[in-house]
C-alpha cells in the first residue's frame, strides 16, 4: 500500500516582514507564505505577539471591575503599569491616548509625546501608541508622539483617511515609526489607504493594516470576513498592496460588551463575571488568529496568558 501523501497549496504571496522595536526589544511579525494558521503548507516564520493596553488615565469608573482589579495598584501610573504588562507577559505595550479626547482631558500634545516617551523608556518590549479616536486631536498629538518615539521603531495606531497624511508623514517617514493604517472592515478601504500612504512615501514595510474591530456578537463576522479577503487576496492573489501584517486593538472591544461587562447581581444567570470576560476577551483574539492577525492588543492579564500559550500550540 503506497503511503498518503497530502498535496500542497502553493501560494504566490508573501505577507512581508515588519518590524516593531531595536535592538534586543526587537520583533518581527508577518513573513508568512500561507494562510492563518496553514503552517502544513508552508512557513510561519514568526509568530503573532500578543499587547497589553495601558491607558493615560485611571479607568476605575470606566472599566468592569473584573477587569480593572489586576492592574488597579498601578492604573493611575501610566509607567508603572507598562512594567506591569512585561512583568505579566506582553510581547508588547500599548500605550492608549484616550485621555488627549476633547471631551476628556484633552491632554496636550506635548505632555502626550512626552508620557509616551517615559513609557518607552520605561519597557525593554516594543511600544505601540493609539490614538484618541477624534481625528483633528490624532493628527496633532500622534505627529508630536511620533516625533518623541524616534529611533524607538514604536507603532503609531493609526492613520485612517482623515489623518493619515498627518500622521503617515511624521511616524512613517520622519521619525522612523510604523504606521497602522485603520481603515472600517472593507477590503477595498484598506487597499486604497496603503496606496495613499505608500504614495505619500511612506515604505511598505512600514505598514500595518489595522481593518477595523468589532467584539463577538457585535459586527465580528464582518471583521472576519473582512480579514480573510485581504488574506485572500494578499497571500493566493499575489495582491502586493494588502500584503501587510493585522494589527487588532480588540481587548477595549470586548471588554465593553454588556455579556464582559454586566455585574452578578445584575444577570446573575450568566455567572461569574471576570470568568465570562476573560473568555468573550479570549475566544475573540483566537478566532482573530485564525483570521490573520499578527498583532493583538488585549486588556486582562488570563486573556493574555491563555492567548499567548494558543499560540504556541496553534501555530
Amino acid at each position: 500500500m503506497l503511503a498518503f501523501t497530502r498535496p500542497l497549496d502553493k501560494n504566490s504571496g508573501k505577507i512581508r516582514e515588519v518590524e516593531l522595536g531595536t535592538g534586543d526589544s526587537k520583533i518581527v511579525i508577518g513573513g508568512e507564505n500561507v494562510l492563518p494558521l496553514y503552517g502544513f503548507d508552508g512557513e510561519i516564520p514568526n509568530k503573532p505577539v500578543v499587547a497589553m493596553e495601558i491607558l493615560d488615565m485611571d479607568p476605575k469608573d470606566e472599566w468592569p471591575e473584573a477587569c480593572y482589579a489586576p492592574i488597579a495598584a498601578v492604573a493611575a501610573d501610566p509607567v508603572a503599569w507598562a512594567k506591569l504588562a512585561v512583568e505579566k507577559g506582553a510581547d508588547v505595550v500599548c500605550l492608549h491616548l484616550l485621555n488627549t479626547h476633547p471631551d476628556r482631558g484633552n491632554t496636550p500634545a506635548a505632555d502626550a509625546a512626552a508620557l509616551a516617551k517615559q513609557v518607552a523608556d520605561a519597557i525593554n518590549v516594543p511600544l505601540m501608541v493609539e490614538g484618541c479616536g477624534h481625528n483633528e486631536r490624532d493628527a496633532e498629538v500622534l505627529p508630536k508622539v511620533a516625533e518623541a518615539l524616534e529611533g524607538k521603531n514604536a507603532l503609531i495606531i493609526a492613520a485612517n483617511e482623515h489623518t493619515y497624511k498627518a500622521v503617515g508623514a511624521a511616524a512613517g517617514l520622519a521619525y522612523g515609526n510604523v504606521v497602522a493604517a485603520e481603515s472600517a472592515v472593507d477590503i477595498n478601504l484598506a487597499k486604497q489607504l496603503n496606496i495613499l500612504l505608500t504614495q505619500l512615501g511612506v515604505k511598505e514595510e512600514r505598514i500595518i493594516i489595522h481593518p477595523g474591530c468589532a467584539a463577538v456578537g457585535y459586527g465580528f463576522e464582518y471583521v472576519y470576513s473582512a480579514m480573510e479577503r485581504i488574506r485572500a487576496a494578499a497571500i493566493q492573489q499575489n495582491d502586493k498592496t494588502l500584503q501587510m501584517p493585522f494589527v487588532l486593538p480588540y481587548g477595549q472591544e470586548s471588554w465593553r460588551t454588556k455579556e464582559a461587562s454586566a455585574p452578578v447581581d445584575e444577570m446573575p444567570a450568566w455567572g461569574d463575571q471576570e470568568a465570562r470576560g476573560v473568555m468573550m476577551e479570549v475566544c475573540g483574539a483566537i478566532s482573530l488568529l485564525a483570521a490573520g492577525a499578527h498583532a493583538l492588543v488585549l486588556r486582562h492579564p488570563s486573556s493574555i496568558a491563555t492567548v499567548k500559550k494558543a499560540i504556541v500550540e496553534l501555530i
